[in-house]
This record gives C-alpha cells, structure tokens and sequence, in this order.
C-alpha cells in the first residue's frame, strides 16, 4: 500500500547503502511510466543510497544517475545473443563510468555449472559464472550482483555451492540475492562464502509480506 518513497526514506533514516530498485515492467508494458516514476521517486528520496536496475542501457543510465542512483545494474545490455558484448560494455562505460556500474550476472544452473540468464532470466547464455569471468570482467565494474534465478522470489533457502563458489573470489564487492527466507538463511550464506559476501533481501522481509522483521535484520548487520 506504500509508494517507493516510502521504503527509500525508511532506508535512508536507517542508514542502509546499497539497496536494489529494480524496474521489471518492460517498456512496451501498459504499467512501464508508472514503474518508472516510483524508480526515480525512490531515488530522489535517497540520492547516492539506492542503485537502479531493469532495462539500463548506454542511453538511459544517465537520467538515472541524474536522478540519484548511486549505481546503474545491467545484465542484458552487455550479454547479448550468448555472449558478452564487449561494444556495449565500452558503451555503458563511457556512459556512467567504471566507478557506478555494478553486473549483474544472474545465473541459473545447468548440470554442474552456473551460467548467465538474460532477457528476465529466460535465455541462457554461453557464459559460465566463474572466477575467472569475474576477474575479467571486473576491469570494467565497481561491484557484482549474482541473482541465484531458481531460487530467487521464493524464500525457501538459498543455493549453497553457487555462495561458496562467491566466497573465493577476493576482487570487488559481492552480493547475492535469491531465495533467503529466514536469518538462518542469512547465516548459513555467511558459513558459506566465508562472511566475504553482502545479501539481498526482499520478498522475505515482513515490509513485503514475508517474515523476517526487517527491525531484526538490520539490528544484525
């Protein structure tokens, strides 16, 4: 029943960097100039706290980071038919710069490896999240945000190699969303990646009608 100001000043008098808005109405969506208002009302409530996502390209990140997004987040821009379009990463960092761009590389696993979705996570890609994908494409990111897609929206634990595998690489700022329901949740991502990782959480908190008091999650950080 609340607008996105309302969580943006919650997380602003808080103090909480960092936070996720994500715009997942497309474009062509009846619903798109509304999704897209409550973004740029939540980060003009909370300049350089909140970063932005969904849809972000070369020619709209701007308006974003005008708006007050501390970061742009992109996946599909830069992963495209497959592969990693180096063209649009160049694009997107001559754009906003390597200091205000965080990746997204939501993966899904496919027999024994995770690999990058794109496209509302429904396409895979050829490319394999590993440490050596990170380290290369760190050159061109200030942070990474790794989406476990089975598990993401459904609160039912989170996926414990994928956080391992997180847990080894020693370059920019991690975090990971997908599947946390419970602080035990939390904990066990902790055991896992060995405390080097941040979280997410969002349908799970009790401000979204799950269960964990976000006045408890907070008071634990």
């Amino acid at each position: 029943e609340q607008d996105a100001s309302y969580y943006a000043q919650l997380y602003k008098e808080k103090g909480i960097t960092g936070g996720h808005v994500i715009l997942l109405n497309k474009k062509d969506s009846e619903y798109y100039p509304e999704t897209k208002r409550q973004a740029l009302l939540a980060l003009s409530t909370y300049p350089g706290g909140l970063q932005v996502g969904g849809g972000i390209t070369a020619e709209n990140a701007r308006e974003y980071l005008d708006a007050g997004a501390s970061h742009v987040i992109v996946t599909s821009y830069v992963f495209r038919n497959g592969d990693i379009s180096f063209e649009n990463l160049n694009r997107m960092m001559d754009a906003v710069g390597k200091k205000r761009l965080v990746l997204d590389l939501s993966c899904r696993k496919k027999e024994d490896a995770y690999y990058v979705v794109t496209d509302r996570w429904q396409k895979f890609t050829e490319e394999e999240v590993t440490l050596e994908l990170m380290e290369k494409l760190g050159a061109y990111c200030d942070e990474f945000l790794i989406h476990a897609v089975d598990v993401e929206g459904k609160a039912k634990g989170i996926e414990v190699s994928l956080a391992k595998l997180l847990g080894e690489y020693n370059g920019h700022p991690v975090t990971y969303a997908g599947g946390v329901g419970s602080m035990e949740d939390i904990q066990t991502l902790k055991m896992a990646a060995g405390g080097k990782v941040d979280v997410t959480v969002g349908s799970a908190l009790d401000l979204f009608g799950g269960t964990i008091p976000f006045e408890k999650l907070i008071g634990n950080l």
